[in-house]
């Protein structure tokens, strides 16, 4: 096993972090490693906000969940989906481009999701640890207010780096599913009763699939947060939805 995938094996989410303080030239390094990910005809169609006000970050972990370890954070990236900066860049040209609409919104989403993960691998390399943060898709109207994000740019996702503690790099990383659990071939498959079961054999611990899976669904996916991101993520997608609506009438 290369270098690479030993990385991408024992990479895991570090929550807890030392003191010491990540330098500009790793933060730069780490940050150009980003750019360099695959990208749509080449547009780089995302914004990255390096994010160092010390209160922005205290409203930011407030924010997402009131999760406190953001705010102590040495590193802390939001990654947007910007399909407004290219509407700049025509206009300098004296063209009048069309409004942005939903699937320039995808394909801008799945831009700086690359560049994202490119974020954790460098960093994994230099031995720093990530998490990513998928709250910041919460409070809409406040974290708008706070980063002034304007129309047709989307914080996507956030990442906090640092170094981190002896207990975090000892920590074990929870299991994944199986390859066969995970990939169909050529076309999508609906998994039987069977392989739901099986799938899911040794990772309830002591409770059974039903009292495990009946607590996970409402901690996640019935959650007040989880309703909150989908009501924030209506007022952001908004504009893309109505102005994609207009185009086809």
């Amino acid at each position: 096993m290369n270098e690479i995938i030993k990385a991408l094996y024992s990479r895991k989410s570090v929550r807890v972090f030392t003191d010491q303080p990540v330098s500009q030239k790793e933060k730069e390094l780490i940050l150009n490693a980003a750019l360099q990910a695959p990208s749509a005809g080449c547009q780089l169609l995302y914004t990255i906000l390096d994010i160092t006000d010390q209160a922005k970050k205290e409203r930011l972990s407030f924010l997402c969940d009131h999760q406190t370890f953001i705010a102590n954070a040495p590193v802390v990236l939001i990654f947007c989906a910007d399909c407004r900066k290219w509407l700049s860049f025509y206009r300098e040209a004296g063209l009048i481009p069309r409004d942005p609409g939903p699937g320039d919104l995808f394909l801008s989403i799945e831009d700086v999701l690359i560049a994202a993960q490119n974020t954790v691998t460098a960093s994994q390399s230099l031995g720093l640890g990530s998490c990513y943060i998928g709250d910041i898709m919460e409070n809409a109207e406040d974290v708008k207010a706070l980063l002034n994000i304007p129309e047709y740019v989307y914080p996507a996702c956030m990442l906090v780096l640092g170094y981190p503690t002896a207990q975090q790099q000892t920590r074990p990383k929870p299991d994944r599913f199986s390859l066969s659990h995970m990939v169909c071939e050529n076309g999508y498959q609906d998994k039987t009763s069977e392989e739901i079961q099986d799938m899911f054999t040794g990772h309830t611990g002591a409770k059974n699939y039903q009292d495990w899976m009946s607590a996970f669904c409402t901690r996640k996916y019935e959650s007040d947060f989880s309703r909150e991101m989908n009501r924030s993520a209506k007022i952001y997608l908004k504009d893309f939805m109505d102005q994609s609506l207009k185009e086809s009438n």
